[in-house]
């Protein structure tokens, strides 16, 4: 803020008004967005936590009741190949896009796919999983994650 002389609202020049030079603004929204950043960041983390406990306590029911695991494919962006993984676990979904390995982590089971990918297999990493399936997806279909493992869990081996 810098003070000195502004017309008032009469368009008289009697007095010492404040003209912002727009410094503080910014630094006041500057201030506005990293705080909503860091909350955003805060509950993306809790969301994720909660989802890891699920994804675990799921991979530790599934081998509690003893589903059979298999080996896990993953399916290339393009959907024209299946590769090979190392991954053994379970398909949380019918469209064998997700899954979860023995040792409670989730994958998203989709690979760029190629030449290397067909001879030696794929080795998709371990995915934050979300609260909820779906959200934000085009068709509009969405399931809480909660929800999709206990009927993955209800369905046993006959899953498919």
């Amino acid at each position: 803020m810098v003070g000195r002389w502004v017309p008032d609202a009469l368009g008289s020049a009697y007095g010492v008004g404040v003209v912002d030079d727009g410094r503080e603004w910014r630094e006041r929204q500057r201030h506005a967005v990293r705080a909503h950043a860091e909350a955003d960041a805060r509950q993306r983390a809790a969301e994720q936590a909660e989802a890891a406990e699920l994804v675990a306590r799921f991979a530790a029911e599934a081998t509690r009741r003893g589903l059979r695991t298999e080996r896990l494919t993953v399916a290339s962006y393009d959907g024209h190949g299946r590769y090979r993984t190392p991954l053994t676990g379970w398909y949380v979904d019918r469209a064998r896009s997700r899954g979860v390995d023995t040792d409670g982590r989730f994958y998203l089971l989709t690979v760029p796919g190629g030449l290397r990918a067909r001879l030696l297999g794929a080795r998709p990493e371990p995915s934050p999983p979300p609260l909820v399936v779906g959200r934000g997806g085009r068709d509009g279909e969405s399931l809480p994650l909660a929800t999709l493992l206990s009927l993955r869990l209800e369905a046993g081996d006959d899953w498919r």
